[in-house]
This record gives structure tokens, C-alpha cells and sequence, in this order.
């Protein structure tokens, strides 16, 4: 028993157990830390949802954005570990480990001014995922380009526009996100009429296409509630403007809006009602000094 003690009492033993328990703490903290990132992004996403009142997130799409956040940070925090664990095993060994903290602080400080831009992306995808601010196939509006996201990570968000172009843009120049497609959308249009239109039966017609259009199978179950005219919005040189609402469905304000326009044109010419053009008045400077001359010349 003496000899045992002695032996766990010997320099290279001691360096040995002490280096065995840093490794066994790291490890530890690594797997807690791992841990605690998904429970509490997961609870993070989730009370987001709720008190948005409605279930934002599939339950894939929500499995994706923990994954996508737990492991970023368990990286960063594996890597953090891993160096102080180094650290700690050398000085064991009698290495100063100064002169490597001091070299450590000057690559962050180098690395810091050298990946700032990525840094900045990837914070500003971190709190996209965590806000929610929208998700792959929604139809957003960033950094003045408008598109359907194909794809999204911590660092970049992919769209693809109406003609097909596809865009990169870093998440870091997003300061202002536009999502189209969030829980619901709405028909905004402006009808122009002719002056001398009767306003009342204009707008009859324009609210009997709406309810006709949510009672259409085929259109129905793209609404919400029927289109209607809400208000006489402008008075313009050559036309009376009514503003046309109603709530669709997410993504079918583009084709409800041209089925209803399609709709309110077929129902005017029916019934006479004129949509306006703008109209011009030419005058012909050079035809009027012309006659004023000749009127000129026979009173003469």
C-alpha cells in the first residue's frame, strides 16, 4: 500500500491523473454546453410561435433552425475548450504558456479585423433564425433584391426572382427584411373610373365580382374574404381611383389580384362602365399665329 501511494505521488503520475481530469472536465463541459444549446434554442423558436399565435414553424423547419444554431455555437464553444484544455495540459508540463496567450490574443485580434464581414453575417443570420424573419420558399424582399428563398444558412440568403436570375445576398447587408408570404396576404388594387361613373353602382359590381370569386371553388379556397371596395382613394386628371382589399392566402395575392382584374373588366364592359385613358390636348401654336396673321391681313 506504501509503495502504491508512492508511486501516485511520483511527478510524471500526478501530470498524468491532473492531465486525464482536464480532459475528462472538458469533455464535460463540451457535451453540457451542447446540451444547453438545444433545449434552449428549442424553447426560444417555440415561445416565438406561440406568441406569434400561430404555429410558424413546421416541425421540420424547426428541427433545421436548432440544428443550424446548436451547431454553430457548439462549435465555437468546442474549439474555446479545446485551446484553454492545451493550455492547461502545458503548463502542467512546466511550459510557459504566456508568450501562446499572449500570441493567441494578437491572431484574434488579426482574425477579428480580417473576418469582421463574416462575423457580421453570421450574427445577423443568428438572429434571422432566432426572429423568425422568414424561411426557405417564402417570397421576401432583402437589400433591395425580391425573390423566393432557395436556400439560407448563417452566412447568406439565396433568392431566385421572377425571371430567374438568382441572388446571393450576405446577411449582414440585410437591415430591412420584406416578407410576402408571412401567415397571410392581401389584394391591394386601384380601379380607375371615368368622372361621370355612378360610384355606387361601380362599387356594387366590384364587390359582387369578389363574393362570386370566394364562392368559385377553383378561387375560394385561395381567399380569405371576398375583395371589396373600401374607399374612393384619389381623384386624378382623368379618373376616379377606388381602392380594392381583400385577404388571401400566403403567395396568392399575385394570381387572385389577376383573376380579379380580369374579372372586374369583363363585368364594366357588361355594364357599360368606362375604365379611363388619359386624354391629351394638342395645341398647335404655329396653325394659331398662322390664322391670326391672315385675319390680320383682310381687316387691312
Amino acid at each position: 500500500m506504501p509503495a502504491m501511494l508512492d508511486l501516485l505521488e511520483t511527478p510524471s503520475v500526478v501530470v498524468g491523473v491532473q492531465i486525464v481530469l482536464i480532459v475528462i472536465a472538458a469533455l464535460a463541459a463540451f457535451l453540457l454546453i451542447r446540451t444547453a444549446v438545444g433545449i434552449a434554442v428549442h424553447h426560444l423558436l417555440e415561445r416565438r410561435a406561440e406568441e406569434a399565435g400561430t404555429d410558424l414553424l413546421a416541425a421540420p423547419e424547426l428541427e433545421r433552425r436548432i440544428q443550424t444554431i446548436r451547431r454553430l455555437v457548439v462549435r465555437i464553444a468546442g474549439a474555446v475548450i479545446a485551446i484553454i484544455a492545451v493550455l492547461m495540459s502545458l503548463q502542467l508540463f512546466g511550459i510557459d504558456i504566456g508568450p501562446a496567450i499572449a500570441g493567441l490574443g494578437v491572431v484574434g485580434i488579426a482574425v477579428g479585423f480580417g473576418a469582421q464581414t463574416l462575423v457580421r453575417d453570421w450574427l445577423a443570420g443568428i438572429f434571422i433564425v432566432l426572429e423568425n424573419q422568414y424561411s426557405q420558399g417564402d417570397i421576401v424582399g432583402i437589400a433591395g433584391v425580391e425573390g423566393k428563398v432557395e436556400d439560407f444558412s448563417l452566412r447568406r440568403t439565396t433568392l431566385r426572382d421572377l425571371s430567374g436570375t438568382v441572388h446571393t445576398v450576405p446577411n449582414g447587408q440585410i437591415t430591412v427584411a420584406s416578407n410576402m408570404t408571412r401567415l397571410f396576404s392581401r389584394v391591394n388594387l386601384d380601379v380607375g373610373v371615368a368622372y361621370d361613373t355612378d360610384l355606387d353602382r361601380a362599387s356594387e359590381l366590384i364587390n359582387t365580382v369578389g363574393d362570386d370569386m370566394l364562392a368559385d371553388p377553383e378561387w375560394g379556397n385561395r381567399m380569405l374574404d371576398a375583395p371589396r371596395v373600401v374607399r374612393v382613394d384619389d381623384l386624378g386628371d382623368s379618373a376616379v381611383t377606388l381602392k380594392v382589399l381583400g385577404e388571401v392566402r400566403a403567395a396568392e395575392q399575385w394570381a387572385v389580384g389577376g383573376e380579379l382584374r380580369k374579372r372586374i373588366l369583363a363585368t364594366f364592359s357588361r355594364n357599360g362602365i368606362e375604365i379611363p385613358f388619359p386624354h391629351r390636348v394638342v395645341v398647335n401654336r404655329a396653325g394659331a399665329d398662322a390664322t391670326e396673321a391672315t385675319a390680320a391681313t383682310l381687316e387691312d
